[in-house]
């Protein structure tokens, strides 16, 4: 009877420490596991991005430095110019008017000074032979330089008169790609019209104009000094307003001397090569300035949340998460948040379930990115 009762409380106890097993087991089944990341520091280059506006490297507006009516034009918004290409002419019948009686006026001198000069030679022999007075000889020498003078006033108002006749054929000032044309065929003109007949800009090189904070600015004087600072402002990029990347890179080629007081920026330009005649002046585009973190602590984006426009993580500390505030740079890399404060080097913080089945003071199992990836493979082929 003894062993009898020995054994079943024997097995009773087996039985019970079975149940027991496999109740602690289903517990730590329960427990769920999350990926989980250590902070870290590690070099990384962030880009500043910033509005610009694009402009030829030389933007020359085409004016006419006569009045008229235009009567042809040669040009249409767009075209691709060489310097001295006519672009307009304004009517030339006035200034070739003018053009044939200031020839007319200089032939008319010419004449009057050879005249001149055989009567001065004349009475110049007539008084080395005493027959006439010196006061006659120096009134011929007079006549003679009155009308060599005359000569030269005549050919100068020939040339007013040619140039007036050349200034109403308008020329391109410069090689460059034709801008918006806002006159036409029979618009008066004059030097007094305060809008340009055109623009010429050349655009093997364009210029991107844009402005900086005084904060950026302050980063790279640091490095640089104010002397060198041009040697120190790293290649910039240019995303166009199709969303694309030129494929071009930019170099920073003047950096205004003060911070404008209104808007506390600094004015920036940068030159682009433009082999291909994508870029023209009057585009826009954004500008990408890099900076380089030496000390970047790193946390993905998707292991954030926010609550009352403050941004917190999910701290892993003694198998418990701990809710907790961070501030980030304003700037991102990658897919990544830059963290200035709120975690130190060495803690571990969530980075899975984030925002939806994660919550604060809640017990979970941690285990690698690479782990969670492994197990949603394996979850996803059952």
């Amino acid at each position: 009877m003894k062993n009898r009762f020995t054994f079943r409380a024997m097995s009773l106890l087996i039985v019970a420490a079975s149940l027991f097993s496999c109740q602690e087991k289903t517990v730590q089944q329960q427990i769920p596991e999350y990926a989980v990341m250590v902070i870290e520091e590690e070099p990384v280059i962030v880009k500043h991005s910033f509005p610009a506006l694009i402009s030829g490297d030389t933007d020359a507006e085409v004016r006419s430095n006569v009045s008229g009516m235009i009567v042809k034009k040669h040009i249409v918004e767009g075209d691709i110019v060489k310097e001295g290409d006519i672009l307009m002419e304004i009517d030339h019948a006035p200034y070739q008017a003018d053009y044939n009686m200031a020839l007319a006026n200089v032939n008319a001198a010419e004449v009057a000074v050879e005249t001149a000069e055989l009567t001065a030679l004349n009475k110049t022999n007539l008084y080395q032979k005493g027959i006439i007075s010196e006061y006659e000889k120096k009134l011929a020498d007079n006549s003679l330089e009155s009308a060599k003078a005359q000569l030269e006033q005549a050919k100068a108002q020939l040339e007013t008169a040619r140039i007036n006749l050349d200034y109403s054929y308008i020329k391109s000032p410069n090689d460059g790609v034709v801008g918006a044309i806002p006159v036409s065929v029979g618009s008066l003109v004059s030097p007094s019209t305060s809008e340009p007949l055109t623009t010429v800009s050349q655009i093997d090189i364009v210029c991107a104009d844009f402005s900086i904070n005084e904060k950026i600015m302050l980063y790279y004087t640091s490095k640089g000094g104010v002397k060198d600072i041009l040697k120190v402002l790293p290649e910039v990029e240019l995303k166009l307003a199709d969303g694309s990347m030129y494929e071009h890179k930019g170099r920073i080629m003047s950096v205004a001397g003060s911070i404008d007081t209104k808007t506390g920026a600094a004015n920036i330009s940068a030159d682009f090569p433009n082999p291909g005649k994508l870029l023209r002046s009057g585009a826009t585009g954004t500008i990408y300035l890099p900076r380089e973190i030496v000390n970047a602590r790193l946390i993905p984006q998707n292991a954030t949340f926010e609550m009352q426009d403050k941004k917190f993580v999910y701290v892993f500390n003694d198998s418990i998460t701990e809710m907790r505030e961070i501030q980030v740079d304003n700037l991102t890399y990658e897919q990544n948040y830059i963290v200035t404060s709120g975690l130190e080097l060495g803690e571990v913080v969530v980075i899975e379930g984030v925002g939806s089945s994660v919550k604060n003071g809640m017990k979970i199992k941690p285990i690698t990115k690479e782990e969670s990836e492994s197990k949603f493979q394996k979850a996803t082929k059952k």
